[in-house]
């Protein structure tokens, strides 16, 4: 194991960071609210602690292998985590945060989760609740990079089924670079962010609310400057510009790529995922308006569609935004979106859950074990896209199945046990491994209630979540140590 690379590569991303605290402290110089020393020591103190990582190794130069690759990527988002805690605690606005919450709070946001441990967000310093969102929006810029570009590099995080086979987005290779690989999708996710802000604006929020929701939109975040999340703006217009773009965001971003490449819409009607992702969205938008309206929860027929759609919506793409309490709705209806959130987006988005393609995969797989059992002789594959799917990417598929399940069960007990009733620590461990944000029971609005140990927990269930579990997994085995 070269430590040396490692510690280089995360010195150096940390520097990078630093400089998050810049937007914020300029936020915070034109609200005039006082803040702005708290982004100063951040900054300073992250500058030097990736300066204490990278300048003894500076001169190194080594190649990556698998091991270096895998142990940067789990780095990368637990030491940012630390770093990004700094502004919670230093602020004077919120005293009562422990480093526990601040921590939390933190890797929720770069993993993208929302969820939250902040109460009375209407009356924080707008520059702590612009760092925020910046922190899911930054997040959701590492996530687009890693699931497309570095994690197949790896063999995990689902693109390898598109790599595995003859045809599809793997024939239309984003770039052959890394670098080139990021500038291209990163072009992309700020185009998206920058027309969602302006959605946003014209629909009547105010600049600096539509610049933080966008950035938590296009991230498949959920942060909202407001406790009552978009819900607050009681505006059928701005979730309708919501919902736009979650579904947006939750496409593979390589698609995007492709289709604005070959100026044709076509390439997302002809991708197996995306077809699947629209159909999931459609189904269980109906299912849950006919359930309400069968229940008579709302009392017009306007406000049953428009809440529906956008809840469905923005728990299905594990954005986590609110306009209703929907943990209060009647029937099976919240433990049903619950459920569309283990589903999630398409691989290679901002969104989290077990993604459409190894659900559409895993279909498959069963459709065939059918079919063989019913002619026992018959040549059955697996297809994507209409190529054929080999064994190694089945294989990793099946991996991952058992490994979330494992992890899922683990982390469900490890809660239960921490003193988390049977509901919220369900609906927490999907809220967290899925990376939605809003669960059932005690954290249908905020995490504050839970203890100490079990935010500790859930902010792990966060990492291995947004981490594809086997990147995660894969560092406790010895194996991975040995030389």
């Amino acid at each position: 194991m070269q430590l040396s690379i490692v510690a280089k590569t995360i010195g150096l991303l940390l520097m990078v960071f630093s400089f998050a605290q810049v937007p914020p402290l300029i936020v915070d110089l034109i609200y005039s609210e006082g803040e702005y020393l708290s982004f100063v020591y951040s900054f300073a103190l992250t500058v030097l602690g990736g300066l204490i990582l990278w300048w003894p190794f500076k001169e190194v130069k080594k190649d990556f292998r698998l091991r270096e690759g895998v142990l940067i990527v789990v780095c990368f988002w637990i030491v940012l985590s630390l770093f990004g805690t700094l502004p919670f605690l230093i602020t004077d606005s919120i005293s009562s945060l422990s480093f526990s919450e601040a921590f939390f709070e933190s890797m929720s946001g770069l993993t993208t989760t929302g969820a939250t441990v902040l109460n009375q967000l209407d009356e924080l310093p707008k520059s702590i609740l612009f760092y925020r969102q910046q922190l899911q929006w930054l997040g959701g810029m590492g996530i687009i990079v890693l699931a497309v570009a570095v994690l197949p590099l790896l063999g995990v995080g689902g693109m390898e089924l598109y790599h595995a086979e003859s045809s599809g987005i793997a024939k239309d290779r984003l770039t052959p670079k890394l670098r080139n690989t990021a500038i291209a999708l990163w072009k992309i996710y700020v185009s998206l962010t920058v027309l969602c802000a302006v959605g946003y604006f014209l629909s009547g929020m105010s600049i600096f609310d539509a610049v933080s929701h966008s950035f938590s939109t296009v991230a498949i975040g959920g942060f909202s400057t407001h406790d009552g999340s978009i819900g607050y703006f009681n505006s059928a217009t701005i979730e309708t510009i919501a919902m736009i773009f979650m579904f947006l965001a939750g496409i593979n971003f390589s698609l995007h790529f492709v289709a604005w490449n070959n100026r044709s819409l076509f390439d997302y009607i002809k991708d197996s995922e995306f077809k699947t992702y629209a159909m999931v969205l459609i189904c269980s938008s109906i299912i849950v308006v006919t359930a309400l309206s069968l229940n008579g929860h709302y009392e017009s027929a306007n406000e049953t569609v428009r809440h529906s759609l956008f809840q469905t919506i923005s728990i299905a793409t594990t954005t986590g935004f609110t306009s209703q309490n929907y943990s209060n709705w009647p029937a099976a209806i919240p433990v049903f979106l619950i459920m569309m959130s283990f589903i999630g987006a398409c691989v290679g988005s901002t969104g989290g859950g077990i993604k459409v393609v190894r659900i559409l995969v895993m279909f498959r797989l069963g459709m065939k074990e059918i079919h063989k059992f019913i002619r026992p002789n018959a040549q059955v594959s697996v297809k994507l896209n209409k190529s054929s799917i080999n064994e190694k990417a089945l294989v990793s598929v099946l991996g991952f199945f058992s490994l979330y399940a494992i992890s899922f069960f683990l982390i469900l007990m490890l809660l239960m046990f921490a003193g988390l009733d049977q509901v919220t620590a369900y609906s927490a461990t999907a809220a967290t491994m899925n990376n939605l944000g809003p669960g059932l029971g005690d954290v249908a609005q905020n995490y504050s209630s839970v203890g100490e140990a079990a935010k500790w927990i859930l902010s792990f269930s966060m990492l291995i979540g947004r981490l594809e579990v086997l990147t995660i997994i894969a560092i406790f085995h010895k194996a991975f140590w040995r030389q």
